[in-house]
C-alpha cells in the first residue's frame, strides 16, 4: 500500500480499496463480507466460517469487525422452546455509501483545518523571523 497521499491519488483504486482505506479492513473481513453478499439468505457465524474455510472464534472477529464498519446488520432469531441464535447480512449498499461519503466529508473538514492552521503557524513564524 502507498505511504502518501500523492502516491494513494496516482494510483488505481478498486471498490475493495475503499473499505481497506476507510475501515483497515483485512482480506479476511473481505472474504466474509463477500460470503454474507453472496448468500440468498442471512448466514450465522458457522456458515461464514465454513465459506471462508476458517475457524469459528476467527470468523467471528472477523464479524465483529465488519459490524463495527456499519457493513453488515445482525438479526436474532428466537427458538420455539427458547434460546436463540444471530444471523448477519449485509447492510444496504446505498447506506454504506453514505455512511463512507460522510466519512471523506469529515475526513475532508479536518484536513482543511489542519491546513489552515499550517498557514497560521506559518504567518507566525515570519512575523516573529521578521
Amino acid at each position: 500500500m502507498p505511504d502518501s497521499m500523492s502516491e494513494q491519488l496516482q494510483q488505481d483504486m478498486a471498490c475493495e480499496g475503499l473499505l481497506e482505506c476507510f475501515h483497515g479492513l483485512k482480506q479476511l473481513d473481505r472474504d466474509c463480507y463477500g460470503a454474507l453478499v453472496d448468500s440468498e439468505e442471512p448466514l450465522t457465524i458457522d456458515e461464514v466460517a465454513e465459506r471462508v474455510d476458517r475457524e469459528r472464534s476467527t470468523a467471528y472477529r472477523s464479524i465483529q469487525r465488519l459490524l463495527q464498519t456499519g457493513f453488515i446488520q445482525k438479526e436474532q432469531i428466537n427458538y420455539d422452546q427458547g434460546g436463540y441464535y444471530h444471523v448477519y447480512y449485509p447492510t444496504d449498499p446505498e447506506q454504506v455509501a453514505d455512511d463512507m461519503q460522510r466519512m471523506l466529508n469529515d475526513w475532508y473538514a479536518k484536513m482543511g483545518q489542519l491546513i489552515q492552521e499550517y498557514e497560521h503557524a506559518d504567518d507566525v513564524t515570519a512575523s516573529i523571523e521578521g
